[in-house]
């Protein structure tokens, strides 16, 4: 997998157990940095957010939304939603408890 350090195995090869952030690499052999907004754009679209509900939420257009997760995707070599939530969440670039934790009021 060329994404990954040389000499590295994916996820499947090592037996599903979850890899750290410094072990996932971009395409470009870069650690996978997501910004700011880029975070929150994955965390609305995790809660089962629309795009438009998201563009709604952040104060942004649609097509900014959807930018953003374009750029995840290329950023996480991955081609959806759910993909690039849990390829996030097995990076530790998003807080998983959050969604699955106990709830907050």
């Amino acid at each position: 997998m060329e994404e990954l350090v040389s000499g590295r195995q994916n996820l499947t090869e090592r037996g599903g157990e979850t890899m750290s952030q410094m072990e996932w690499q971009s395409r470009n052999n870069k650690p996978v940095r997501l910004t700011k907004r880029e975070i929150e754009v994955l965390s609305l679209i995790a809660q089962g957010r629309s795009s438009q509900e998201v563009a709604d939420a952040l104060f942004v257009s649609k097509r900014t939304v959807d930018f953003h997760l374009a750029n995840i995707y290329e950023k996480l070599n991955v081609n959806n939603r759910v993909k690039a939530f849990r390829r996030a969440a097995q990076m530790g670039l998003i807080p998983v408890e959050a969604f699955f934790g106990e709830a907050s009021e």
